[in-house]
């Protein structure tokens, strides 16, 4: 017996988010259009790609090429738990579909944990920010894996300052990281890894500190916390509480 949870996030470059509970189906030979950058939670797979049987288990990464078939099947009894991102094949260059067929799988625990937080933070209201910075990031990570990172090690500090004196102007409204980086033209993980490094914080950490600050102020001036959180920028009530608590270690309604 199986179970699948898929849906389309918002977030470009994401076409689907798949996690499924596996074991009884064995896929068949198939092909997507679409890069495939799978999670095991549970059990391990065996696959076919490029006529090489592979195999996937624990805490590695897997990453299979668009238009390249392949199939899958659990490989105990007991079945698997698989999350899985299909990402536009413009995610990642073309010329790396070469290296991803020959290496498919391997061990990153960074990189797995930062799949692991956009999988946290995917469906959750208000976090778009986070979730591009996520997308970025693992984009990057998979570039230098596959054996072509495409940005320079040396980083100017002045994207960064850029970048916040943005963030400052848009506290309420908010910012795309795809918007940012059209307006600053910089490549959008550049500017997360600059900013990251500069300040120690992601952009979205720093908006999001930004707008708790901006909520302390409306509710001091005895505004209600459904207007606070409009005003402060938050997605509604329960995203402002959540981040409110996170950071202060208290509630908006006991700060004061």
């Amino acid at each position: 017996m199986s179970a699948f949870a898929a849906w389309r996030p918002r977030l470009d470059g994401v076409v689907e988010v798949l996690h499924a509970h596996l074991t009884g189906h064995a896929y068949p030979m198939h092909a997507h259009d679409t890069w495939t950058l799978l999670l095991l939670d549970d059990g391990a797979v065996r696959y076919d790609l490029d006529r090489h049987e592979r195999g996937a288990f624990g805490a590695q990464v897997t990453l299979l090429p668009p238009h390249v078939p392949h199939n899958g099947t659990p490989a105990t009894p007991l079945g698997l738990r698989k999350r899985v991102f299909y990402l536009t094949p413009e995610t990642l260059p073309a010329g790396l579909i070469g290296a991803s067929v020959d290496n498919p799988t391997f061990t990153d625990p960074t990189l797995r944990r930062r799949i692991a937080d956009l999988h946290r933070v995917i469906r959750q209201p208000g976090e778009d920010l986070e979730a591009e910075s996520h997308l970025a990031d693992i984009a990057e990570r998979l570039r230098a894996r596959l054996g072509r990172p495409e940005l320079p090690d040396r980083l100017d500090r002045t994207p960064a300052y850029r970048l916040r004196d943005l963030l400052e102007a848009h506290v309420v409204p908010g910012i795309s990281l795809a918007e940012a980086a059209q307006e600053l033209h910089f490549h959008p993980a550049y500017l997360v890894r600059s900013f990251s490094r500069e300040f120690g914080m992601s952009p979205h950490q720093y908006l999001i500190s930004r707008r708790v600050d901006l909520a302390r102020r409306l509710i001091l001036a005895g505004d209600p916390l459904w207007s606070v959180a409009v005003g402060s920028g938050f997605y509604d009530q329960p995203h402002l509480i959540r981040h409110f608590k996170r950071i202060l270690g208290v509630s908006p309604g006991a700060f004061i």
